[in-house]
């Protein structure tokens, strides 16, 4: 089953057991994969985002919304802040799993020698290739920072 079938599938699932939180995050999950179509039409003439494309999307609403979570934390805001991390947990369902510390170098170091990467100029090539095989599976502004200090 492709990922936009498995969001159907819990959407009609969260209507029927008529969880309205549930369902309002897959609502924005759904407008959110609609405006990629959208925007891919425009650009290209096609209409429909890849598997992969919906992986990157909501990794980027994980991300919004534990900034979102600090800034009301911050601001003293504890309920708004409840509710975002309560939308991370239904957007996570979706998510493959995070791989761990240790495994997150050995793919950067699979990736290095794969591509024969020797300085901080091939930093993209080592980037697009952990992209390819990790997409939503590692944050990637943190692989950022450890591949500048390996070929740094």
């Amino acid at each position: 089953m492709n990922m936009r079938n498995e969001i159907s599938t819990s959407l009609k699932a969260a209507m029927k057991a008529k969880d309205m939180d549930r369902l309002s995050t897959l609502r924005l999950i759904n407008a959110a994969i609609k405006d990629k179509d959208i925007a891919l039409r425009g650009e290209t003439g096609e209409g429909q985002v890849s598997d992969a494309d919906i992986l990157g999307i909501l990794g980027k609403m994980v991300k919004q919304r534990q900034e979102s979570a600090r800034a009301y934390e911050e601001g003293g805001r504890l309920e708004l802040a409840e509710k975002e991390r309560a939308e991370i947990t239904v957007i996570e369902d979706f998510l493959p799993r995070q791989l761990s510390g240790d495994e997150i170098t050995a793919a950067i170091d699979t990736a290095i020698s794969e591509t024969g990467a020797e300085s901080i100029r091939d930093m993209g090539k080592v980037m697009g290739a952990l992209k390819a095989k990790y997409t939503g599976q590692m944050d990637f502004g943190q692989v950022g920072g450890l591949l500048k200090e390996r070929l740094g």
